[in-house]
């Protein structure tokens, strides 16, 4: 299938930057899934990218900056996945997690692209998306520092 890519299962770690993916102008779909990418994970510019999967990888705290560079780089997204790393809170993956902190993070994100149509796999709705404008940068998920 013509712009489509999946790098999953690559271990991609250790390149922060995935630059080499800007001579595919074309690129629709990019599957980065199990690749432990982190927070700091730089994409070039990819105008007709719609679909993004990072599932299971390692974007564990930077969340803010990770979708303010996405929103940057990836104008034409509709399509994103963050399931299994710990800056998409879910009740499944860790027990501290309930459905109310999975809400804040959806309103967050929405916040930020408010394009998305989908985001984990499930369908934006009308009221996500007017709760994300009216209390959505106000959702971010802020953790207190452990340990002196």
């Amino acid at each position: 299938k013509q712009g489509y890519s999946s790098l999953s299962d690559n271990i991609l770690c250790h390149c922060r930057s995935l630059e080499g993916l800007s001579s595919f102008h074309s690129l629709e779909e990019l599957i980065l899934d199990n690749n432990l990418l982190g927070d700091d994970l730089v994409l070039p510019g990819l105008p007709r990218l719609h679909t993004l999967t990072l599932n299971k990888n390692q974007i564990i705290t930077d969340l803010e900056c990770l979708l303010d560079h996405l929103a940057e780089v990836t104008p034409a997204l509709e399509y994103l996945s963050l399931l299994g790393n710990v800056a998409c809170p879910n009740e499944l993956v860790s027990l501290e997690k309930d459905e109310e902190d999975y809400k804040r993070y959806r309103y967050f994100v929405l916040h930020k692209l408010p394009n998305l149509k989908f985001l984990d796999a499930q369908k934006v709705t009308k009221q996500e998306r007017e709760e994300a404008l009216v209390r959505g940068a106000f959702m971010k998920v802020v953790k207190p520092k452990v340990g002196s």
